[in-house]
């Protein structure tokens, strides 16, 4: 073999190299954003649409569940809801990341150069999905529109055709967390707490988070249940016109955020979600009345 050819196999044995390295270093990301895996045990969460399981890590899934909950407390459409987890998982793959492109930010890459705000705005979740709406609202038939078209008349991206790739899996999420899948989205997370009494700093916090990501506040809306062993959320609060879906959507949100609620509980109608059983389940007993949701909430080991 010549000097050429023995350099030339050396190259393409060190490109070799470097793509598996590659193909390793990024098979756990690639993992949350493919179908079902059944051999995977790390936690996740997943919207399940026309028979296919579509994963999000538990950090997605709670970023999702803001995205969406953004568009129902606006009274948007699920369409809307669908744009937006779309363009957060091409911009950002749904994480709220400090850094981007020149000075991109957050959950949807806004650029506090091009007029969307502080940095400080721009990295509060909350502030940056109502700043990605704002636009959204402003483009005329949006809801008519293909995802990658309507997603690209509020960014202005380099890649304008790269939102369509993730409108299925945003569809899927965005059905489910607006309530028109009922119990299409299940996490698999570990333990928490230590079985003891229920704990009212950890209730507080998941109230909080409600009052956050649905816009309910404490009272009427979000109060704690009767036996003082849950919290009750009054979906019917919520600007939808169904009082069944209503409540689907503030399960569904509740068990999307269980994460960082601490929830090991959520019961809508006579189903119930644990993290013991990672799935829905019918229940014995009287069902939770309609449009209302019961949360059990744990406060973190540690």
């Amino acid at each position: 073999m010549s000097s050429r050819r023995r350099g030339r196999a050396r190259g393409v044995g060190a490109v070799a190299a470097v793509l598996a390295v590659g193909v390793v270093a990024t098979a756990g990301v690639v993992w949350v954003l493919s179908g079902r895996d059944s051999g995977s045990t790390a936690p996740r969460c997943a919207a399940t649409l026309d028979g296919t399981d579509w994963y999000f890590s538990p950090v997605q899934a709670e970023n999702a569940a803001l995205v969406t909950g953004v568009a129902i407390q606006r009274g948007l459409p699920a369409r809307a809801a669908t744009i937006g987890l779309a363009t957060a998982l091409q911009e950002s793959r749904l994480v709220n990341i400090d850094y981007g492109d020149r000075d991109s930010l957050g959950l949807f890459q806004q650029r506090p150069s091009q007029g969307w705000g502080t940095p400080e705005e721009i990295m509060d979740p909350v502030y940056s999905t109502g700043a990605f709406y704002d636009g959204l609202v402003e483009v005329e038939g949006y809801e008519d529109m293909e995802v990658t078209v309507a997603a690209q008349a509020v960014q202005r991206s380099a890649f304008p055709d790269a939102y369509a790739q993730h409108e299925t899996r945003a569809r899927a999420w965005a059905s489910a967390l607006t309530g028109h899948s009922p119990g299409s989205v299940t996490c698999e997370l570990p333990p928490v707490g230590d079985d003891g009494p229920v704990d009212a700093a950890a209730q507080a916090a998941f109230v909080e988070r409600v009052e956050r990501d649905l816009g309910l506040p404490p009272g009427s809306s979000v109060r704690p249940s009767e036996d003082g062993t849950g919290v009750v959320v009054d979906a019917t609060a919520l600007p939808v016109d169904d009082d069944a879906r209503a409540a689907w959507a503030a399960a569904h949100w509740a068990v999307a955020t269980a994460s960082v609620t601490g929830a090991v509980e959520v019961r809508v109608a006579d189903r119930a979600w644990t993290r013991a059983d990672a799935t829905w389940r019918t229940t014995d007993g009287d069902p939770v009345p309609a449009g209302q949701v019961v949360a059990v909430v744990e406060p973190a080991r540690g």
